[in-house]
């Protein structure tokens, strides 16, 4: 009985894909000044209107989300762990949104 996820992993049981010694297609090589490893390439390539637009977007979501759970505080309702925890998610996206806006980390890494 159980199912398989239940059970433990056997690393035994792997077996190893067979090599293939020559592909069908091979890849082209890289072009001069392209990025060679996807580590490389940035999620938004320094696109200030995709920043722009993504960051307002969050910004707007985590506003509204904030904004429903204080409405019945404001009515005179005590807060409940719902709403806490609906006000710290409403505030999480709207981090989230500033973070994409400022874009810390690419501007350490830019070279000129």
């Amino acid at each position: 009985m159980g199912s398989l996820m239940s059970q433990p992993l056997d690393p035994g049981n792997i077996t190893a894909l067979p090599e293939v010694t020559s592909p069908a297609n091979p890849t082209p090589p890289a072009a001069p000044g392209a990025p060679t490893s996807p580590a490389q390439a940035r999620l938004f390539n320094d696109c200030w209107s995709c920043r722009v637009l993504s960051g307002s977007g969050l910004l707007g979501a985590g506003g509204y989300v904030y904004w429903v759970a204080r409405k019945p505080m404001k009515l005179g309702y005590p807060p409940t762990p719902g709403i806490i925890t609906q006000m710290v998610i409403g505030i999480s996206i709207a981090a989230w949104g500033v973070i994409i806006l400022i874009d810390p980390k690419g501007k350490a890494y830019r070279t000129v």
